[in-house]
């Protein structure tokens, strides 16, 4: 089993963390995670845990959030955020990830493919996979990652962002880079078994020959055709 906790980065209520019209962090990744926990249920052998509060009416202290996380037995922590330079509209943009200072082997592997697939899918500019003393990264127990899907500074990028569309296209690079990293295979959807079966008749003619004549037509085609009187 893979337990995959997961964070929204900062709560509505957090001073700042919003673009320079008042919209907030959360309210983009939060539907981030939201469709990544939900495509996520697709696959077999995977748990999973939020570890933030879901309505973004509080926002939990870092410290209660590593130890939420190390309690709670992940093996892979992933935390959403957005980027910001300054306090007005700018052009500073990208998309990057984030992993602890000493470049877990794991997690950095985790980074790589989940950036990749970000940047493919949202095609903002590729800042990388970078390093930082973030708490969330250094007092967790389990591999790691922190996103930084855009700039809400940039009007462009934060624009696109707030659209279902690109949450939607941010959600599966991510899902796709877990399911890379891990080899996580989707559940097999089963289809109901019957023993009732249905008989559709093609066709009736006066003249056998041109009976035949479908019939062998349908035979060709991978039928079981049967001529009848």
């Amino acid at each position: 089993m893979l337990n995959i906790s997961h964070a929204a980065g900062h709560a509505l209520v957090t001073p700042g963390k919003q673009s320079p019209d008042g919209y907030k962090e959360w309210q983009v990744t939060n539907e981030i995670v939201t469709i990544v926990m939900m495509e996520l249920e697709n696959y077999e052998g995977v748990s999973q845990k939020r570890i933030d509060d879901p309505t973004g009416s509080s926002d939990f202290p870092l410290n209660k959030r590593c130890e939420l996380i190390n309690t709670w037995g992940a093996n892979v922590h992933i935390d959403y955020h957005l980027n910001a330079y300054g306090s007005g509209w700018n052009n500073a943009g990208g998309t990057e990830t984030y992993v602890y200072t000493t470049r877990p082997s794991e997690a950095a592997a985790l980074a790589e493919k989940v950036q990749a697939k970000l940047v493919r899918e949202l095609e903002f500019r590729n800042r990388g996979v970078k390093t930082a003393n973030f708490q969330i990264l250094r007092d967790t127990d389990m591999s790691a990652i922190l996103i930084e899907f855009a700039f809400m500074t940039n009007h462009n990028e934060a624009m696109k962002m707030r659209t279902t569309e690109y949450q939607k296209k941010a959600a599966k690079a991510v899902v796709e880079g877990l399911a890379a990293q891990y080899g996580l295979v989707k559940k097999l959807v089963k289809i109901p078994s019957t023993d009732v079966f249905y008989r559709v008749q093609v066709g009736a003619f006066t003249d056998i020959n041109n009976a035949k004549g479908l019939a062998e037509e349908l035979k060709a085609k991978g039928y079981p055709a049967i001529l009848i009187k």
